[in-house]
């Protein structure tokens, strides 16, 4: 009865969601946060006070949150831990400036990050050509694959877990294919300057869509969006899911050139032309005018990430660097199912992959400092 397709799907697996006891979820890169207080009042507002556009469509262009959206990237940079606050909005790091100013036609927006990269793999990416990859990076890209029919050519690590960016530019030169990766990187937390993916999109065809995908940048990477003034191909992914601390609410974007973003939208009107709810839409938006909050949560995080990390090494951990909100782990004489299964028994759930290479890892998100230091108790207890 099931169509042909059906055999090359291979579904996502997320993060276990329990729903058998409270526990600790340190396993799906979540931000321990809340959303800022006027996000909850603006949708608040918006569904007490206009109950009757809850029964009408949307914005199908999102015009108020593209808007808001840009505004935000061009006060921060694009990266929240290093933006300059002044307690209510941000001005960028000198290292983040962005040499041009971000408009919102520069702007697509969908359903969380995951229905952009769909959009992105069946506008961009061909059944005929390898799709380059990481060897160990987002595990939704060969889910992608096989739903549109794209194959695709890891390419592997260095044996520091960084990508192998000469490689990577080779494959993609022979294969005439186009190129996706994290950056930083998931589930190693390792990220490229910019300068690197500048020398990437030198050394790899202009005529294909290079994609980065920058999920977790505001945790401390080099955002790419500044290489937008000499790269017509970059297209950029980001989300509102980690930093900007809204994983229920299922938002995702796109920065690239307006060109790259009407190719998109041309996919999305043929198949949903109204893809964000209205609420949605108010809270994005409102999100995106309070930078400051979520610039001081991914602050806090950041030095959480970096009292986890000292406290690992000294029990002897091997820590992965990370630019994220998270950290890739694991422990010489533990394999890595075995200290998933002996945290989990403390309440705390983390991310075991039983991908051959990474099997004895762990990724452990970064939580509260109380979150986190109930880990590292169990850590200490356990292992």
């Amino acid at each position: 009865m099931n169509s042909k397709r059906m055999k090359n799907l291979h579904p996502y697996v997320p993060g276990e969601q329990p729903q058998d006891r409270e526990y600790i979820k340190l396993n799906a890169n979540e931000n321990p946060y809340p959303p800022c207080a006027e996000v909850v009042s603006a949708v608040a507002d918006f569904v007490t006070g206009y109950p009757e556009k809850l029964g009408l469509y949307p914005d199908p262009d999102s015009l108020v949150l593209h808007e808001a959206i840009a505004g935000m990237i061009n006060r921060t940079g694009g990266v929240l831990c290093r933006a300059v606050s002044d307690g209510k909005q941000c001005r960028p790091a000198e290292q983040d400036k962005i040499p041009f100013t971000v408009t919102p036609d520069m702007i697509y927006s969908g359903n969380g990050s995951d229905e952009v990269l769909s959009f992105v793999f069946y506008a961009f990416f061909d059944s005929s050509r390898r799709l380059v990859v990481p060897e160990f990076s987002y595990s939704f890209y060969p889910v992608y694959g096989g739903f549109y029919n794209i194959p695709l050519d890891p390419v592997k690590l260095n044996g520091d877990w960084t990508l192998d960016t000469a490689k990577m530019a080779a494959h993609e030169r022979r294969n005439r294919s186009g190129i996706i990766f994290a950056n930083p990187n998931a589930p190693t937390g390792r990220g490229l300057t910019r300068r690197e993916v500048r020398e990437m999109l030198l050394n790899t065809r202009r005529d294909k869509v290079f994609v980065v995908d920058e999920a977790y940048v505001d945790f401390g990477g080099e955002s790419c969006i500044p290489l937008l003034a000499e790269f017509p191909n970059l297209l950029i992914v980001r989300t509102f899911s980690k930093s900007l601390c809204s994983a229920g609410m299922r938002l995702g974007y796109i920065v690239a050139s307006p060109e790259l973003v009407r190719t998109v939208t041309t996919v999305k009107n043929s198949l949903n032309h109204f893809p964000i709810d209205a609420v949605a839409q108010v809270a994005g938006s409102t999100a995106c005018a309070n930078d400051a909050y979520y610039a001081d949560c991914a602050k806090k995080i950041t030095v959480e990430r970096e009292k986890f990390t000292s406290f690992l090494q000294a029990l002897g951990w091997d820590v992965v660097p990370s630019q994220t909100n998270f950290v890739f782990v694991k422990k010489n004489g533990i394999g890595g199912e075995e200290a998933y299964r002996k945290i989990k028994e403390h309440g705390i759930l983390v991310r075991h992959f039983a991908t051959n290479g990474i099997e004895d890892y762990l990724r452990i998100t970064i939580g509260t400092a109380g979150q986190m230091q109930t880990l590292c108790t169990a850590m200490e207890h356990i292992l």
